[in-house]
């Protein structure tokens, strides 16, 4: 399955409202206007310079600006409707639009955020920014190692690896499960860790996570058995000591059956 094809099929199981007409239409119009704007040239250099400029300038793509929830950047409909995303929301609609141009974008999960390479490019001289289409470098690589990681940080070739179809799946499932614990959507949030669990089906930090999300949903025996899970896969873990106080508190609390 195409990576935006499993991604709009992951969020239907995830929302039940999600208009999947709405953004396969959205898509399909996307796809015509960009084939009337490139269709005309053959060089693929020039195809993909056009399609970043209509993406990005003449469509207004880019990154959110403002106070925004960050789940609604990641939403594909609510980016299709707002034009506004991350780095890879924006990656997954123009990876998209560029294979059905018969162009390749290879997505690469580098350690600050998503970047794309230019598929036909032997080596990284044409590496682009999900966030407004321009190209970067190895020197803005490295500045953002420094900035974002450590000043000691260095880049390293595994770093410009092309990501797997599922790496970029479970990287955007993170990223949304995240966004909605920290919004206290919960039942949402336990909707993209089950699929999370299905890609990784013993993940400790998964398990973690479904612990604390029933938690928060007033299913403490099942939160107990997930917690106290994490805890004997990870006791080295600096954050054990913290869900040992976690279990604590539920078991002070009056057990909720469901």
């Amino acid at each position: 399955m195409m990576l935006c094809e499993a991604i709009i099929d992951a969020m239907v199981d995830i929302r039940s409202d999600f208009p999947l007409s709405f953004v396969q239409n959205q898509l399909s119009f996307l796809v015509e206007k960009a084939k009337d704007y490139v269709g005309s040239e053959n060089n693929s250099d020039l195809k993909i310079k056009k399609l970043i400029e209509l993406f990005y300038h003449k469509w207004g793509f880019g990154g959110a600006s403002g106070t925004y929830n960050v789940s609604d950047v990641l939403w594909l409909d609510k980016v299709l409707k707002t034009r506004q995303g991350t780095a890879i929301s924006l990656s997954i609609i123009l990876i998209h639009i560029a294979s059905e141009l018969k162009l390749t974008l290879i997505p690469i999960i580098f350690p600050t955020q998503l970047i794309l390479r230019v598929g036909w490019v032997d080596n990284y001289d044409w590496l682009i920014d999900p966030f407004n289409g321009e190209k970067i470098n190895i020197s803005i690589l490295e500045a953002w190692l420094k900035g974002n990681i450590s000043a000691n940080a260095k880049l390293h070739e595994n770093d410009l690896d092309e990501a797997t179809t599922i790496s970029v799946i479970y990287k955007m499932l993170t990223t949304l499960k995240i966004a909605l614990m920290e919004e206290k959507k919960m039942e949402l949030a336990l909707n993209v860790n089950k699929l999370l669990l299905l890609i990784n089906p013993n993940d400790p930090y998964e398990i973690r996570d479904r612990g604390l999300i029933y938690a928060q949903l007033d299913c403490e025996h099942v939160a107990i058995n997930d917690l106290t899970y994490f805890i004997e896969h990870c006791p080295e873990d600096l954050v054990s000591e913290m869900i040992k106080f976690q279990i604590n508190i539920i078991k002070q609390k009056k057990v909720t059956i469901h």
